[in-house]
Formats: structure tokens, sequence, C-alpha cells
């Protein structure tokens, strides 16, 4: 992606205390296409070939101007989420957590036990507590055992909030 049409589709973005200058409908005839999801699965597909960072970031601003699906990004984000390249771990986590689906446990699982380079000030682990919470709300018993597994893990907050989880679902 050029500099100009990353500064498009920055353009999607609500800063701090402005809204977007630029519409979804530019942005789509820019690039040629007349779906947002579509064309963030493009871009995001695109940035992952080139271990582009910045683009996975434009990727997600146009999914989120969109206000398309998560369901089609599912097995790309399982892909992308490990990959030390980027620094979206925590918008992919929530957007794993936006499906509730039990393809994405593992992924949510690891997401509680690694923490990228990026991260490592984070003493509150974020990442993982935003895993944890996505892990509550898949319905099944493997998002189940995670969260019970979790129960004993060496951290505090980890430890804390899989057993408010495993309340909140009524599995203690």
């Amino acid at each position: 992606m050029t500099p100009e049409e990353q500064d498009l589709v920055m353009g999607l973005a609500v800063g701090l205390g402005e809204g977007p200058t630029r519409t979804l409908d530019e942005v789509l005839a820019h690039f040629g296409e007349s779906d947002g999801g579509a064309l963030a699965l493009r871009l995001l597909r695109d940035a992952m070939e080139r271990r582009d960072a910045d683009d996975v970031e434009m990727a997600l601003i146009v999914h989120s101007a969109a206000d398309a699906s998560a369901e089609e990004f599912l097995e790309p984000l399982i892909e992308l989420f490990p990959a030390e390249w980027h620094r979206k771990h925590e918008d992919i986590v929530s957007m794993l957590g936006e499906l509730h689906s039990p393809k994405t446990v593992p992924t949510l699982v690891e997401a509680t036990r690694w923490v990228p380079e990026h991260l490592d000030f984070d003493e509150f682990r974020a990442l993982a507590v935003k895993a944890i919470w996505a892990l509550g709300g898949i319905p099944g018993e493997e998002a189940r055992d995670a969260l019970k597994g979790l129960r004993d893990a060496e951290n505090e907050i980890i430890r804390e909030n899989a057993v408010k989880q495993l309340a909140r679902r009524g599995e203690l």
C-alpha cells in the first residue's frame, strides 16, 4: 500500500475528538471495490504476505469502518496472531472474541501464555485478560476446559479472570 493509500485509509479512523475525514465509499472507489469486508480481507492477506505491520493496521481500519463480519477473517487472524512482526495482537484477540467460535480456543489460550515483545511492559496482562474474556464467551467443553486449566496459572491476574469467567458461565 502506498503512503497516499495509507493516508486515505487513515481518514476512516476516528481520532481523539475528531470524526473520520474520509468515507468508506471514497476508499472503496479508490481500490476499485464495492464491498468493505472484501477489501479489508484482501488488504489483510496482502499485508500478511508482505509482513507489513502498517498495512495490517490499515486492513483492520477498513474492516472496522465497513462494520464487516469477522467470520471471513477467522483463518487469517488465527494465522496472523502469533507473528511477531506486527503490533495488532490485542485487536486480533478482540475480533476472535466476537466470533464465539470453538475454532479460536487454541489461539486464545496461546494469547494467555505468550507476551509479544511490544507488550512486555504490560504488568496487567491486557492481552491475556481479553483472551480469557473471549474464552468465557465461547460455548462448549473446549473453552470450559481451557478456562479450568487457566485457574492454575502462575499469574494471579490470569487465575482471577479465569475464575470470573467460569463463575459467569456457571461452571465453577
